[in-house]
């Protein structure tokens, strides 16, 4: 629901997550420990992802296009 709500697909997603992401932060919410990337798609889109590992599997909680400050801090990461 939320990939879609900012018109992003899963494939999207996973891209993002395997095309050598920038790692931001991550908190824990509740027992889970939530995770904050930024990447890019196959595509060239730079997105924004949340995620978290359950059952030893990635999840996806919601990817949006990367704003202005994570977009800074990737560009400023391949320097």
């Amino acid at each position: 629901k939320h990939l879609a709500a900012h018109k992003t697909t899963p494939a999207e997603f996973e891209q993002a997550l395997n095309n050598d992401p920038l790692d931001l932060d991550h908190k824990w919410i509740g027992n889970e420990e939530r995770y904050r990337s930024v990447g890019l798609t196959s595509g060239g889109r730079l997105l924004s992802v949340a995620w978290m590992v359950r059952n030893g599997k990635v999840r996806a909680v919601t990817a949006f296009p990367a704003g202005v400050s994570d977009t800074k801090a990737f560009l400023e990461r391949s320097r």
